[in-house]
């Protein structure tokens, strides 16, 4: 099980909220570029595809790759703007095997219930030598993301999340080793003011699981320093790439 259900509120805000501007997208494929060497017929899995806005992006970025995406959450499938989008999660993958030169995951990491089954399952259906990259807020790597500066009491929730060094154990099982491990910068929101006005806390498994009144305190400093803090919202989240 994932940490959240998501059910279909949780979809629509994460629809509405979570994809983000071409702006913020373009460190993300510069990232992605370094490390997948794209060309036509490259097959890229999207694994914990959610609303399908990366898999979408690749689709733009890499003209002539086959992108395929994979999610376990029907209400998310149900709201993706990419098509089609294949039912599973990283435990059962439905594709064959050595059938895939790439697999990129986008914070969902988290959501994985064991991490050494889905790394022998995407060791399964990548060709030899292919990479994953992880997309992802790691625990204890908190201090670059600005929603934790309004609501630290969700770092404690992120602090639950498995670590780069778990991640890099489990998948080290499977016969996978660190190639690289670089912060991404992006713009999340154009200013604070934007980012408080269209804050949604069902898109956010941190803010899902802290206390109601804990939220309430984060909202009440994100309002009030969204007032003087006019500039945009820049975050950096972590890409662990293994191969």
């Amino acid at each position: 099980m994932a940490r959240i259900a998501y059910d279909h509120a949780d979809a629509a805000a994460f629809e509405a909220t979570r994809h983000l501007a071409d702006g913020g997208l373009a460190s993300w494929r510069a990232a992605a570029i370094r490390h997948l060497a794209p060309h036509p017929g490259l097959r890229l899995l999207d694994l914990g595809a959610g609303t399908g806005s990366w898999a979408r992006a690749f689709t733009t970025w890499f003209p002539g790759a086959d992108i395929i995406a994979v999610e376990p959450s029907a209400a998310m499938r149900a709201r993706s703007v990419f098509a089609p989008i294949l039912a599973g999660d990283a435990a059962h993958i439905p594709l064959e095997d050595d059938s895939i030169d790439a697999a990129w995951m986008s914070t969902v990491i988290h959501h994985v219930p064991d991490l050494a089954v889905a790394a022998h399952e995407l060791r399964r259906v990548l060709r030899p030598g292919a990479p994953v990259l992880i997309r992802s807020a790691f625990a204890g790597r908190h201090q670059a993301i600005t929603l934790f500066r309004y609501f630290p009491e969700a770092i404690r929730v992120l602090d639950t999340y498995p670590s780069i060094a778990d991640v890099e154990s489990a998948f080290a099982d499977a016969g996978f080793a660190t190639v690289a491990i670089e912060q991404v910068p992006q713009i999340t929101a154009p200013s604070l003011r934007e980012a408080a006005t269209t804050l949604r806390r069902e898109a956010h498994t941190p803010l899902k699981l802290i206390t109601d009144d804990e939220y309430a305190a984060g909202v009440r400093r994100l309002r009030e320093a969204a007032q003087v803090d006019t500039g945009p919202v820049i975050d950096a989240l972590d890409l662990l790439v293994l191969r």
